[in-house]
């Protein structure tokens, strides 16, 4: 464990942050408590360890053998997996997309010869696109469509042009990333053995997990989680990234902290009443720095909910990887190191190319 915490860079960089701004500023530590979004870090935890549940279980090894059955072609492959994490995206939010998702693609790598770490950049890619067309597609347009004061079709009308230009030019880009060759399956492949049992139970979790997060009740939800697995497979509970949820709470720390800056407050307030081409580009650029949930909390605070701020804090989840939170979980779950630098290689571009078409659109 504290091998691992002295290898998390983006964690001692938070932490670095922290401390720094905790010695000027002096907090207390129930202002640092009422900073930190306790239902999100309860929601990712949970969803992190029936992830890790699902995995081991060896279902999604069994779907992955079943996709890989009906899907011949690499390309097909990565564009069925690029739409179905658009679509989950939109209707299930970017997190959870994720949480089903990337466990199922890692389980491809014990079948064939895939790049792994190619198609979860994508997926990261694709749940930022879907999810922006929907209301509840991220916590973002959550808040974005409640104070807004639209209607649910509004809002994605309002949304659509932005979202359909910005996925198709990803599905593009991803038939000419992924080649049309057969898949290469390993010679010596081997089943991995299914646990049924613990399937059912994490499955069964997951449906009761997403209900209780969907009516505000996710601490008591993590709580039945914990309690279940803790009994069942006490192991997955050790094993889920909880370096990850440290990542989090660090973050909503810096950001709170932060905001406490005076001249921040100055500077905000001047670009937050600009023109909407204005407030688009500093909704992105503010993302990129700070995520795009946080980025999204301290704009409202100085302009209301428009289709510009929309724009910008849905395309600044592209570029760096702290543009969104969902970049953050997709990279963390592949477990390659070398998936950040190769992220950015593409998600730069379509940051570039997805800022080009809001304004357009605006």
């Amino acid at each position: 464990m504290f091998d691992a915490l002295k290898r998390d860079r983006l964690l001692l960089v938070l932490a670095g942050v922290a401390v720094l701004l905790m010695f000027w500023f002096r907090p207390s530590f129930a202002s640092l408590g009422k900073a930190i979004d306790w239902p999100t870090i309860t929601t990712l935890s949970g969803l992190l360890i029936l992830a890790r549940g699902l995995e081991a279980s060896g279902l999604l090894n069994q779907l992955a053998t079943s996709m890989i059955t009906h899907l011949h072609r690499e390309r097909s492959l990565a564009v069925f997996l690029v739409i179905t994490a658009a679509v989950l995206s939109t209707l299930l939010t970017n997190d959870i997309a994720l949480f089903v998702v990337v466990p199922l693609t890692l389980g491809l790598r014990h079948l064939a010869v895939l790049p792994i770490s190619r198609l979860i950049i994508f997926e990261a890619l694709a749940v930022n696109a879907g999810s922006m067309l929907s209301p509840i597609g991220n916590p973002q347009n959550i808040l974005l469509w409640q104070q807004s004061g639209l209607s649910f079709m509004s809002f994605v009308s309002q949304m659509l042009p932005l979202t359909g230009i910005i996925f198709f030019a990803l599905l593009g880009l991803t038939a000419l990333r992924f080649p049309a060759r057969e898949i290469e399956l390993h010679a010596d492949r081997q089943e991995k053995k299914s646990d049924r049992s613990l399937a059912q139970i994490c499955a069964a979790l997951f449906v009761l997990f997403i209900v209780a997060v969907e009516y505000k009740y996710s601490a008591l939800g993590l709580v039945v989680v914990l309690t279940v697995l803790l009994f069942r497979a006490r192991r997955l509970v050790l094993e889920a990234d909880w370096l990850l949820i440290l990542v989090f709470i660090l973050m909503f720390v810096d950001i709170h902290l932060l905001g406490q800056l005076p001249w921040l407050h100055e500077t905000m307030f001047t670009l937050a009443h600009g023109t909407a081409v204005h407030q688009l580009w500093l909704s992105a650029i503010v993302s990129q720095f700070i995520s795009n949930v946080p980025a999204t909390i301290l704009l409202l605070q100085y302009t209301p909910a428009s289709q510009a701020i929309a724009f910008g804090v849905n395309v600044g989840g592209f570029g760096l990887a702290l543009g969104s939170l969902a970049n953050l979980i997709a990279l963390r779950m592949s477990g390659d190191k070398s998936i950040w630098w190769s992220f950015h290689a593409y998600s730069f571009p379509v940051l570039a190319m997805s800022l080009g078409a809001a304004a357009l659109v605006l």
